[in-house]
């Protein structure tokens, strides 16, 4: 046989080259007893000896299975059934042939003879048939001992089994007939079906039709529910199996039985309430079951948000919220794992489903005057417990309970009303008539006076989630003034600057306590929600010039964590993104340019780079993970429990986070943070590259004003486009700065690896826009410098033609002078004949001269209409010409005088040569 064949290979190596070996020797000699000995009695004696032998050594087991000992026992199961005694030797020898040795008394070296054995008798299905056939057989031992061996063989070889179980015939069947079986068959039945339906669906969903769900719950209640033994455990591990990522087997289970049998074991019997190490792990298997109901089926199942609704749904209809309170927030004798897991239930229960958050806010525990609403004792639960795994688990409810819940957030923020400050050490304590608000607004200013910000920083926490998404909740709270613990040392002061206030206090205790430095950061997570989309708020915090000089020290201090360090500076770029302030000193362009002075844009922008590789995000970004490993029989009860955080222990070295902050920064906290990085690096760089009073060029400030003379047109364009050269120069010297920072940034990029060159990067994208933008605005200035030129141009064309028009002028001028003197002379002549001749009779001179000045007038006239005419033309060109001139800037008075100077010049030199 080859795999005898290999065997005996091994063998070799271990006890060396001598085939003829002691322990070989001696278990083949067994063997041969058992195979051809005559004598009943030896054979069973020999079986006993061997069962015995194998039992105890690991060569012993692996001598076995390489001299063909397996084949010698499965003989016996199936020629033999009459003779009981040897079908039990034979099983036990089988059962001690797969059992590991005890690792402790192994030798590291030795091979692992249990696994070969499992591996060679598994490879035969007819085996594993055989074996489930023994199972049909009256004897209690040997159902007992076959129950075993299938458990040996599941957990060495799984897939094998489940294959060879799957393929015959009445196989399931047979090992679902044993749980109602004798109480010790049935307990092994019950652990070798949980460990058979592990990731083995095809099994879960005969095992189901098998009826499992019906004797699953008939033996937890035979057992005693919660209060039963290790059983009980192992029929929710199996109930676990069959429910897990299955959406059919969830609906055939709510549709049969329905869900009251395993809501029935969330209930505490008798009145001392006693929790034992096994009660503890079996109210935590139900609790783990209860949340798979809750969950739904698998990620991929189409049906699983349909299936998780009704699940849900059915749940709370069957009273389950209150079994949860009773155990989670009532019974605070309870364990602190449960309680946890029991608030992890709740937060489940109502998230995305607003008729079971309606339920869970008109809850109301305790009775007659004791009686407070469940949401006010979940808080008072968190503002008091020294657990921080309740408190978190706890503060899970109020996120689910908020998330997307604009009403209820409403609801609680309108109890927001504070209080007089008590004169008891804890004002929290056995007052149940106080309202959540106040309860909140109390535990909020509780470290006040001791400097304790530890019971501050959890109603911080539970206030994020009242205001997250909520414009409204967040003016309101924004309009919160709370009162000095003592009035007569101090004023009254907005709740959001309280909160402030309480950032600096708690990096101060950071120093003395390292253990405390999550109380940053989840003040940091309140300030950070609280300011978005809220400029309201932003303006709040700016109010004091104090708390911009501390945010920039706190982005700057390398002795904060990575995580403080890079919320501070989201906190920092929402007072850009949402500052709608336009007064000096608190608006955009002043934190922007604070931020530059202080570190620089790069260093700056780099915070957001380390903050997304901390721990907290990075842990974060992986999804949703389970709290602890499921609990099962491998895991000691010790192990399953949730143990406390020791705070002093989590710390690791240097800068590391809370580990406790995994959980309250929540995928969808971080998800905020990583979508308002993009938008303040692009804000903040717009608001770098451009002036603060940015120059808006609307056609109508060029254009002349009604009233406005020349001389304060062409200043008003002069100063405007001083203006727009000086806020060119601003530009070009902000772009300066940031191709340096680029420069720098890309050196240092060299030894810092990918992630920084990827900011990088995104720098230079910024760069390129802003060049771009200056490139459109020189070429704007191109083109004024072109219509300028052209407008120059047309005005020395207009200048000539005044000047020949002058000219033209001037002509006519000279004409009606020799006109004048042609009369002049006509007259004289006239007056000289009237002197010489005597009287005679003349012509009627005056009325020649009249007639002939009044057709010289005429002419004239006709003359200098036309001449008008043309002046008038040109005087309109000469007017659109200035007011072109004017727009460019060109002084027109000084261009007019310049012509004036010149037509003077010509007339003298005209005038000389008519002296001439």
């Amino acid at each position: 046989m080859d795999l005898a064949s290999r065997y005996k290979g091994v063998v070799g190596l271990v006890f060396g080259d001598n085939p003829s070996s002691n322990e070989d020797s001696y278990i083949q000699r067994l063997l041969d007893r058992i195979s051809n000995g005559t004598l009943p009695d030896d054979r069973r004696s020999a079986i006993v000896e061997l069962q015995s032998v194998v039992a105890e050594s690991n060569a012993a087991q692996l001598a076995f299975g390489a001299a063909s000992g397996l084949p010698v026992v499965v003989g016996i199961l199936k020629d033999q059934r009459d003779d009981v005694e040897m079908v039990r030797g034979a099983l036990e020898t089988l059962l001690g042939a797969l059992t590991p040795i005890d690792h402790a008394r192994a030798q590291k070296t030795e091979v692992h003879a249990a696994f070969m054995n499992s591996d060679l008798l598994s490879r035969e299905a007819e085996n594993i048939t055989l074996l489930l056939s023994l199972l049909e057989e009256e004897d209690f031992y040997v159902r007992y001992f076959t129950l075993q061996i299938l458990t040996a063989l599941l957990m060495n070889s799984q897939n094998r089994l489940q294959e060879s179980i799957l393929t015959t015939p009445r196989g399931i069947t047979r090992l679902m007939d044993m749980l109602m079986d004798r109480e010790v068959i049935r307990n092994e039945a019950l652990l070798l079906l949980t460990h058979l339906t592990r990731e083995a669906e095809e099994i879960q969903k005969i095992v189901v039709f098998e009826g499992a769900f019906e004797k699953i719950f008939s033996i937890i209640k035979e057992e005693g529910g919660s209060d039963g033994d290790v059983v009980v455990q192992d029929c929710l591990e199996l109930l676990k199996n069959l429910l897990r990522n299955s959406s059919s087997n969830q609906i055939l289970l709510r549709e049969t039985m329905g869900f009251e049998p395993i809501i029935s074991v969330l209930k505490l019997r008798g009145i001392t309430y006693k929790f034992t190490q096994q009660k503890t792990v079996n109210l935590l298997c139900a609790l783990e079951t209860i949340n798979m109901l809750i969950m739904g089926g698998a990620v991929t199942d189409p049906g699983k948000d349909s299936n998780k609704l009704a699940n849900r749904t059915v749940l709370v209809q069957k009273k389950l919220l209150d079994h949860l309170l009773m155990l989670g927030v009532e019974s605070q004798w309870s364990p602190v794992a449960v309680r946890c897991m029991t608030f992890k239930c709740i937060g489940d229960l109502v998230d995305g489903h607003p008729k079971n958050r309606d339920i869970l806010a008109s809850k109301v525990l305790g009775e007659d005057r004791q009686a407070e609403p469940a949401l006010n004792s979940i808080l008072r639960i968190i503002l008091q417990t020294s657990s921080i795994q309740e408190f978190v688990a706890a503060d899970y409810v109020f996120k689910t309970f908020c998330e997307k819940n604009r009403e209820g957030q409403a609801i609680l923020a309108s109890t927001l009303i504070p209080q007089p400050h008590p004169t008891t050490r804890d004002p929290l304590e056995d007052d149940v008539n106080m309202s959540f608000g106040s309860m909140l607004l109390r535990g909020i200013c509780s470290g006040e006076t001791d400097g304790n910000l530890e019971t501050c920083c959890r109603a911080a926490s539970i206030l994020s989630h009242v205001l997250k998404d909520n414009v409204q909740c967040k003016e309101k709270a924004l309009k919160i003034v709370l009162e000095s613990p003592v009035p007569s040392m101090g004023t009254p002061e907005p709740l959001f600057q309280r909160i402030v206030r309480y950032l600096a206090v708690a990096s101060s205790m950071k120093s003395k306590d390292k253990s405390k430095s999550y109380i940053q950061q989840i003040i940091l997570k309140l300030l950070v929600t609280w300011t978005v989309d809220c400029p309201a708020a932003v303006q709040c915090f700016l109010d004091s010039r104090h708390h911009l000089t501390y945010l920039l020290d706190l982005v700057a201090n390398p002795a904060a964590t990575v995580c403080i360090r890079g919320l501070a500076s989201i906190l920092l770029g929402e007072c850009v993104i949402y500052n709608k302030s336009n007064e000096n000193g608190k608006d955009a362009f002043a934190v922007v340019d604070a931020v530059s002075q202080k570190m620089g844009l790069t260093t700056y922008f780099s915070k957001f780079e380390e903050m997304q590789s901390s721990f907290v995000f990075s842990s974060s970004s992986e999804g949703p993970r389970e709290d602890h490993e499921p609990l099962t029989r491998t895991a000691t009860p010790s192990e399953a429990e949730i143990e406390d955080v020791d705070v002093a222990d989590v710390m690791d070295k240097g800068n590391e986070d809370h580990p406790m902050l995994i959980s309250l920064f929540d995928p969808s906290f971080t998800g905020l943070v990583k979508s308002l990085e993009g938008s303040i690096r692009e804000r903040i760089v717009d608001v770098y590259s451009r002036p603060k009073s940015e120059v808006a060029v609307v056609p109508a400030d060029l254009e002349q004003r009604s009233g406005e003379s020349e001389k304060d047109y062409i200043n008003r364009l002069k100063a405007f486009i001083e203006k727009q050269c000086s806020e060119i120069q601003n530009l070009l010297a902000r772009n300066a700065a940031l191709a340096e920072d680029v420069v720098s940034s890309g050196r240092s990029e060299q030894s810092q690896g990918s992630e920084q060159r990827a900011s990088t990067v995104m720098e230079k994208v910024h760069i390129d826009s802003i060049k771009r933008e200056l490139q459109e605005t020189s070429q704007r200035l191109e083109t004024i410098k072109s219509e300028k030129a052209q407008v120059e141009s047309e005005a020395s064309e207009y200048k000539n033609i005044a000047a020949k028009l002058e000219s033209d002028l001037k002509g006519l001028s000279d004409a009606y002078n020799s006109l004048e003197q042609v009369n002049y002379h006509l007259e004289k002549e006239v007056r000289s004949l009237k002197g010489g001749e005597g009287p005679m009779e003349y012509p009627d001179v005056e009325a020649i001269k009249e007639e002939v000045r009044k057709e010289a007038q005429k002419e004239s006239e006709d003359e200098l209409n036309d001449l008008l005419v043309c002046l008038g033309q040109e005087e309109s060109k000469v007017e659109k010409l200035t007011a072109k001139l004017v727009e460019l800037g060109v002084d027109v008075d000084k261009l007019l005088e310049d012509i004036g100077d010149e037509s003077e010049a010509q007339g003298e030199s005209e005038d000389d040569g008519d002296e001439y």
